[in-house]
């Protein structure tokens, strides 16, 4: 047994209201520098709907995530060979317009139009070049329906079940789905990365990217199948959500629970054995996928598993923490929390608690007692948009996981009920999805009145060095020119969309710093010659300058 920790995150959905708080404040926070205009770490999609960027989820298009190939698992995106034979033409890289164009509106237009009788108008610009742009997609297109029956359609998740769901306009059923970087236990961006830049962390499980060894291959968005990797166009590097890991060390939770206004999210420690990943991922049957990952999972209250952790190193108050998880009493106690298309075999560690809202409401609406617990569990398998659905976001496309956490659910609210309304109580409400009466008070607790300590459990962090007093102070080390990774001269620098590559590199100013001189970056080469750094360079031969 190799114990390792992870600090994950569940979503209740059934709390989401759409707001998008949780986006902005994370895009204030993390991304709202040059070459990020179009980036959203955090975003909240509407489904069904094409999601951010637009059908992501197509992996027959995009080839993210693993595939089993012998009984052995290998990135969709191939091997080694073919991903060097396409590190400058990647076919399966989005492109911005599959994102979207970022826009903001020429405001000046208003404040300095001359009199007339028209009403002058900001008209859109693009927040790339500047220049008049269509606003034609955007982040969440598929909010409320915006995209209209013929966007909704192009969901691939309903392509695979078209003659099942009823794609009525008035009456699609909707829910909304924010969505972070996984931080899987399996990551297949750090796989694919030639340069290793991208690493999961041995102390937490979170992914980062080192921006000093990133060299914009792109490889690692290709590989995700979230695509939730994201190339800076001005640094020309790879970016992505980091968890809030400096909040994180701290024992503080990440900016977009912190700001959550549904209180949906839920962080906690997950104990794990870190030598049976490999085997749950390469399981053949994707609908065994979730209860493989479940297997991973270890309880920190049996003695041998606390004994084993503190011999790998993770500490006392780390194992404390797993005991009080919110997280794990979600997933593995209760199992009303799933994991986000465990079929891509990433082994993703945030996980959601499925919507039951639409039962409740379907009930009503036909005269039914939306509580009563005999009319719930019949009607969780007749939802306007079907279980299915449901079953392949979260379980491979096996509704039974889906169904047995919807009628955990759906107990917890009819027992509560008669518990809030004074009436006797029925012990067989709980007995049917395998409680007791304090298991269901319990997870009524932890889902609908848990206070800001139960809900976020994480220690502050075990490893890390002192900050150097002579550094140059706080702020993220990104917002400046010269930062980690950066080239001279990159900042404001121009931008082709069409193309999506980093822009030319100016030589280095007079008195500027040479720690990146010698390197080639390979976007700005036009092919021609042979730059230093490309190849060792002969014991003194003259150094040549690359042509741009």
């Amino acid at each position: 047994m190799r114990v390792m920790a992870q600090v994950a995150m569940v979503m209740n959905l059934d709390k989401c209201i759409g707001c998008h708080t949780c986006s902005v404040t994370c895009k204030q926070t993390w991304t709202n520098r040059t070459g990020t205009e179009y980036v959203w770490f955090n975003n909240v999609e509407t489904r069904p709907g094409q999601g951010y960027p637009r059908g992501h989820e197509d992996q027959d298009k995009w080839k993210g995530g693993w595939r089993l190939k012998g009984g052995r698992l290998v990135p969709r995106s191939g091997g080694r060979a073919r991903r060097l034979a396409r590190l400058f033409a990647n076919p399966e890289l989005p492109t911005l317009d599959d994102y979207y164009q970022p826009w903001t509106y020429d405001y000046e237009n208003l404040t300095t139009a001359p009199l007339g009788d028209d009403i002058p108008t900001a008209p859109p610009r693009s927040r790339i070049d500047g220049r008049p742009t269509e606003i034609t997609w955007g982040p969440n297109w598929d909010d409320d329906l915006g995209g209209g029956p013929d966007q909704l359609a192009a969901d691939p998740l309903l392509a695979r079940m078209s003659e099942k769901v009823r794609l009525d306009y008035e009456r699609a059923f909707m829910f909304y789905l924010p969505r972070i970087c996984e931080h899987c236990l399996n990551p297949s961006c750090v796989a694919v990365c030639p340069s290793g830049a991208l690493y999961k962390r041995v102390e937490d499980g979170i992914v980062l990217v080192d921006q000093d060894r990133c060299r914009g291959w792109r490889m690692c968005v290709s590989g995700c199948p979230y695509k939730k990797v994201y190339f800076n166009h001005s640094t020309g590097k790879a970016e992505k959500c980091t968890f809030c890991y400096p909040r994180i060390e701290a024992g503080d939770p990440t900016v977009c629970s912190e700001t959550c206004v549904g209180r949906l999210r839920y962080l906690g420690v997950m104990l794990y054995d870190a030598d049976k990943v490999g085997a749950a991922a390469s399981v053949t049957d994707e609908k065994d996928l979730y209860e493989a990952q479940l297997g991973c999972f270890l309880d920190p209250d049996d003695p041998e598993v606390a004994r084993a952790a503190e011999a790998s190193g993770i500490p006392h108050d780390w194992v404390e923490a797993a005991r009080r998880s919110p997280v794990r009493a979600l997933i593995t106690r209760y199992r009303v929390a799933l994991p986000l298309h465990p079929e891509y075999r990433t082994m993703p560690m945030v996980w959601y608690v499925p919507p039951l809202s639409p039962v409740v409401d379907a009930l009503t609406g036909t005269g039914h007692d939306g509580e009563d617990p005999a009319a719930l569990f019949g009607a969780i398998d007749t939802l306007r948009i079907p279980l299915g659905y449901l079953a392949e976001l979260f379980t491979a496309g096996d509704p039974g996981p889906v169904e047995a956490a919807l009628c955990r659910l759906a107990a917890m609210r009819s027992h509560m009920r008669r518990v809030n309304l004074g009436e006797e109580q029925d012990p067989r409400i709980a007995e049917a999805v395998g409680l007791d009466e304090a298991g269901v008070l319990e997870l009524y607790r932890l889902l609908a009145l848990a206070k800001y300590d139960e809900r976020y459990v994480i220690p502050t962090t075990y490893t890390g060095a002192v900050p150097d007093p002579g550094g140059t102070g706080g702020g993220c080390s990104l917002d400046g020119e010269g930062g980690p990774g950066m080239m001279p001269g990159s900042e404001g620098a121009g931008f082709d969309p069409d193309t999506f590559h980093a822009p030319p590199t100016a030589p280095p100013a007079a008195g500027a710093s040479t720690a990146l001189r010698g390197r080639v970056n390979l976007l700005n080469w036009n092919g021609k010659g042979r730059p230093n750094g490309l190849f060792p360079r002969a014991r003194g031969a003259a150094r040549t300058e690359p042509e741009l």
